[in-house]
């Protein structure tokens, strides 16, 4: 499936080596989700539980909306998210200071896969035109530690990209699985329907309470061959954040 990922892939030297990292993160999650932080028991069980890489994961604590929610203004329509920050507190703070600085302007989602049921944008990459540097950019913020919870990844979840673990590549350095949960930045995926092998594994921040439906015609668009970097990205023209209470449930 795509590559959920941010972080020091944007740090590398030399196009080949960014584009083998990118290759490898590409695949870092795609065909065994048991292998990927998957296997969250259901039972209520708060302690001596961790997710992908050793961290702790914050369990049986609802979700509470931000006062502000964030507006995501497409080619092919708004997407509202609310957003948690009692539950990730880090990358929500993180995404808003983002949004502040207008940083999400122009970027596009670069990535879909209805069969995986997920769309990943927010790249500053993007706005240029080399697919091989899609995937692998970041915001000039530090990277985000894992904020991980209980909180499924059921359809409309809202999650931050981050690296997957990878063995030494040319002049970039091993990334094992307990440093590259913490390589979150910029970049985030909207899920499109139940993915219970990213539960435990990539921090939820927040969910689409609005505009669904947008996110899942970005998801069908066409993409290059045997790829799922979209064929025409879709840009996103903003992000804005505007009170929760104007919206919906």
């Amino acid at each position: 499936m795509l590559r959920l990922i941010s972080g020091g892939a944007g740090k590398l030297s030399g196009r080949r080596a960014a584009g083998l990292l990118a290759a490898f993160l590409c695949l870092a999650l795609s065909p065994c989700f048991s292998s990927c932080g998957g296997g969250q028991k259901q039972t209520k069980e708060f302690d001596e539980i961790e997710g992908a890489g050793g961290a702790p994961v914050k369990r049986g604590v609802k979700p509470e909306p931000d006062a502000e929610a964030a507006v995501i203004d497409t080619d092919y329509g708004k997407i509202v998210v609310e957003l948690y920050p009692n539950i990730a507190p880090k990358m929500v703070a993180q995404f808003k200071t983002l949004v502040s600085q207008h940083f999400y302007d122009g970027t596009a989602f670069h990535r879909a896969s209805p069969q995986t049921g997920v769309i990943q944008g927010g790249d500053p990459n993007t706005r240029g035109n080399d697919t091989s540097k899609y995937g692998a950019g970041d915001s000039e913020l530090p990277n985000v530690p894992a904020e991980f919870s209980d909180i499924p990844f059921d359809r409309g979840i809202v999650g931050a990209a981050r690296q997957g673990a990878h063995p030494a590549l040319g002049d970039v350095p091993e990334l094992t699985e307990s440093q590259a949960i913490n390589t979150a930045n910029c970049q985030f995926f909207i899920t499109l329907k139940r993915v219970p092998g990213w539960d435990g594994s990539y921090t939820a921040f927040g969910k689409v309470i609005e505009g669904i439906n947008n996110a899942q015609i970005i998801s069908q668009a066409p993409t290059l061959p045997r790829t799922e970097i979209l064929a025409d990205k879709v840009v996103i023209k903003s992000i804005t954040l505007q009170p929760r209470a104007n919206f919906g449930h």
